[in-house]
């Protein structure tokens, strides 16, 4: 069910950007990840963290809390150019990990970015599944200290601990991003803001659906 649900997010961007990502297929949670990694409860359950003095609602969707929060102007801007915020809106669980307006790189720029390029780096930082915050914990633990998640783009954010509570992560050109804010619910997903943009290197992937 969830590699299908993440099979219809990569066709579905792929349409919105005439066919310049392939289907993505390899998405089972990283090894070491636990079964409760997919977190199912209710989004009306819990109260989250707000952004900029915003609240951020639980019961709405990923794409609407961006949109919302006074931090994340330039990410929605992105992410509904490049056609990934539709995407958004398969029926499946995404873990978001949000760059600020300050910390989102110029080369990601909805006003000059192409919208192909743009696409790239909006699915690297979404990874299929529902990850808070105490579900990455213990991936990084039970897997010896560092994991890999495998992101919508098709490459690999490892995630490690900084100091004895704070979650790193870092993309695969070595840049590193600390987490600034944790476990912002939504109806489908988790939202992490972090403080530095992180993107994929080399060339576009193209990964068949098996």
């Amino acid at each position: 069910m969830k590699n299908a649900a993440v099979a219809g997010f990569a066709a579905g961007v792929a349409m919105m950007v005439g066919g310049a990502l392939g289907a993505i297929s390899r998405f089972d949670p990283p090894s070491g990840a636990p079964p409760g990694a997919l977190d199912e409860s209710s989004p009306e359950e819990t109260m989250n963290p707000m952004i900029g003095g915003q609240a951020m609602l639980p019961g709405r969707g990923i794409m609407d809390n961006i949109a919302a929060s006074p931090m994340h102007g330039r990410l929605a801007a992105a992410l509904k150019k490049s056609g990934v915020a539709a995407a958004l809106g398969a029926n499946a669980q995404f873990t978001l990990f949000a760059p600020t307006d300050a910390a989102l790189s110029a080369e990601a720029d909805p006003k000059t970015s192409l919208k192909t390029s743009l696409a790239r780096r909006m699915s690297y930082l979404i990874v299929p599944g529902k990850y808070d915050s105490q579900a990455l914990l213990r991936m990084i633990g039970e897997a010896g200290g560092e994991v890999r998640l495998h992101t919508a783009e098709g490459g690999v954010l490892l995630a490690r601990m900084n100091g004895p509570t704070n979650i790193a992560l870092m993309d695969e050109k070595g840049d590193v991003a600390d987490i600034a804010i944790y476990d912002i619910r939504a109806r489908n997903g988790i939202v992490h803001v972090i403080d530095h943009a992180l993107e994929p290197s080399g060339s576009p992937r193209q990964i068949a659906a098996k």
